[in-house]
């Protein structure tokens, strides 16, 4: 029914968990731990905004809010949340990840079912 329209876990996760570490992304940092390797941006550095995690009707919603993303950053870090919430992810790894800016310390990345692009505010 939503195959290719949502990303289905097939294991219970710490939707809490999830939320309370996501915070640890909120604000102004140095993403290179969060991008993809063939990610064009001249900087890093990025903003993000919001970063929620919350159950609703049945399924996980995550919503970010920024000014931009850097290449697959949105998909690391709800790959990373993940693994968080399946139990095999520390708010330290969070931290390490974006602190060594070692890609290879955060989550996989989350394939692109479910990821939806919802609003775009112009200036």
């Amino acid at each position: 029914m939503d195959e290719g329209h949502a990303w289905r876990v097939k294991v219970p996760l710490d939707v809490a968990a999830m939320h309370q570490a996501a915070q640890l992304l909120v604000g102004h940092h140095d993403f290179s731990g969060f991008r993809s390797s063939m990610c064009q941006a001249k900087s890093p550095v990025r903003t993000l905004d919001r970063l929620d995690v919350v159950q609703r009707d049945g399924e996980i919603v995550i919503e970010a809010d920024a000014r931009s993303f850097l290449h697959n950053q949105v998909r690391i870090m709800v790959g990373t949340l993940k693994r968080l919430g399946e139990g095999k992810f520390t708010e330290a790894g969070i931290r390490a990840a974006l602190d060594s800016g070692n890609r290879e310390e955060a989550g996989p990345t989350a394939p692109p079912d479910g990821l939806y692009l919802t609003e775009v505010i112009y200036p």
